[in-house]
């Protein structure tokens, strides 16, 4: 995929000058050995940092080999002033992330020479983050030996990229929401304090950059690609439409080369009804689903929030994402005996629901057998009485089994930053409808739905990664400066003003 983040991870170890900086530095290249074994791209920097002019060296040191995700490694106590001194520093420039870390003790027959104390040392280290006003990563256990370190650095690869990816991202919205879906429409004050640019243009913008990229020479390669896509399944119904299709996905891209400006990633969030069809004489959906692919979400219906989801989702889990609707129910006749079992216990129906949109979701998420079709909610509306034509795009198709994490980052009305995270499962059931859709299984869904995304008023779009990593956007949320970060709680644990004593 292309459009994500590169990160470039670097180490530099700290020693408090009452201790041994030896000490420091071999425990530095246990971690920097690990991280070889695990397979991390590790730059491993030779200057000890005991004080300011060595946090100035490794500064430069680091820079200059451009990381720009940075392991602060506490070897020993570590010098709190000059360690985080040097963590301000690197965080200066945006596209940055720094992370601290300490040794565990490694022998009960060396605590004299061969004590460090970087368990205390990281006391005085986050009291020192907190006086400069950083934000920087810290493991939920930051102190562990040179393995359990390795792996930590593994982890803020990936929390590091949201970060990166975010202050260097780009938002083109095309048009304002329609008026029976206000629902998406939120403030974007706090977009600026996530690093994120936007860029809003009206539906003319891009109606008129369509009407001149008719006829350029690209299309037809375009239009063949997508043609062996559909191929693939004998899902190519409509051939005749691929072109102007084509010409629609060159409009999107060139319009982000020629817009990206100081940026460096982008996404698009686009109004697609009800004139879409009407003006350019069909349905984007399958467009997006081909973006989506390539690690450019284009969420619809202008949900500048809901790309910023999606987007979040390919980076941490390295593979396109998908927005879809919380859409409907599970009727009982497809639930009853179908003995869903998560970890031996059954589950409830109201645990399930189907997710589902217009035809949006790229190919490779999709069972075999998805095809090119026509979104029958808009040809109810514009054409009912005759064959498909303007309302057709859609990429239709069953969504794969296999893990899923559901995700949303938004702003509320007054302007408040919040986000939901729940891990789940795409069910192997066939759903008998249309769309991009599936049934989606997450635990204890019914009281999630009642307590996090009715009663905080969240917008019916769900952002689906197509893996389990919870733990991760939780910790790049926190990152990012996200503090109210909701989740599907276990049966037992209540939320703040669920009824207790509700049967």
């Amino acid at each position: 995929m292309e459009n994500l983040p590169v990160v470039k991870l670097g180490i530099v170890a700290t020693s408090r000058d009452c201790f041994p900086a030896a000490l420091s530095e071999a425990r530095r290249a246990a971690v920097a050995k690990a991280a070889k074994e695990a397979g991390l791209d590790l730059y491993v920097s030779n200057v000890t940092v005991e004080n300011e002019i060595d946090a100035e060296r490794a500064l430069a040191d680091v820079v200059g080999a451009g990381v720009n995700a940075l392991v602060v490694y506490l070897g020993n106590f570590g010098p709190e002033g000059p360690e985080t001194q040097l963590a301000e520093k690197f965080l200066a420039q945006k596209g940055r992330a720094v992370m601290f870390a300490a040794a565990a003790e490694e022998s009960g027959s060396d605590l004299i020479n061969g004590r460090g104390d970087a368990y205390c040392g990281m006391l005085n280290a986050s009291y020192s983050i907190g006086l400069r006003g950083i934000s920087v990563y810290i493991p939920e256990y930051p102190v562990g030996s040179a393995a359990e370190v390795a792996k930590m650095i593994a982890d803020f690869e990936t929390v590091a990229a949201v970060r990166i990816g975010l202050q260097g991202l780009k938002i083109f919205s095309f048009g304002p929401r329609p008026y029976d879906f206000l629902a998406c429409n939120a403030p974007i004050a706090r977009l600026y304090d996530l690093g994120v640019e936007i860029q809003e243009n009206s539906e003319l913008d891009l109606y008129e950059a369509f009407l001149k990229h008719e006829g350029d020479e690209r299309i037809p390669a375009v239009a063949a690609d997508m043609a062996e896509e559909l191929g693939k399944y004998d899902g190519n119904a409509y051939p005749d439409i691929l072109n102007k299709l084509a010409q629609y996905e060159l409009t999107l891209l060139d319009w982000a080369e020629k817009n990206l400006g100081a940026s460096k990633y982008f996404v698009f969030a686009n109004k697609c009804w009800p004139a879409f069809q009407t003006m350019f004489h069909f349905v984007p959906c399958y467009v997006n689903s081909r973006l989506a692919a390539r690690g450019i979400p284009v969420a619809c219906e202008v949900d500048i929030w809901g790309a910023v989801s999606e987007y979040i989702l390919t980076i941490a889990t390295n593979m396109p994402a998908t927005l879809l609707d919380i859409n409907n129910t599970v009727p009982s006749d497809l639930y009853t005996g179908m003995k869903l079992l998560r970890d031996g216990k059954e589950l409830k129906n109201s645990d399930l629901f189907m997710g589902f949109h217009c035809g949006n979701t790229a190919s490779c998420l999709l069972k075999s057998g998805y095809g090119m079709k026509y979104q029958l909610i808009m040809k109810r509306n514009l054409e009912p009485d005759s064959e498909p034509d303007i309302s057709r795009g859609t990429l239709d198709g069953e969504l794969k089994s296999g893990p899923v994490t559901v995700f949303r980052l938004q702003s509320t009305a007054d302007a408040q930053l919040r986000a939901y995270v729940a891990e789940g499962d795409v069910l192997d059931i066939e759903t008998k409808s249309f769309g991009s859709r599936g049934v989606i299984a997450v635990p204890e869904m019914g009281r999630f739905y009642r307590h996090v995304l009715i009663e905080k008023r969240y917008p019916h779009h769900a952002g689906l990664g197509f893996a389990h990593v919870g733990a991760l956007l939780f910790d790049a949320l926190k990152l990012c400066g996200v503090t109210e970060i909701d989740y599907n709680r276990p049966a037992g644990v209540l939320y703040p003003r669920e009824n207790p004593f509700a049967r």
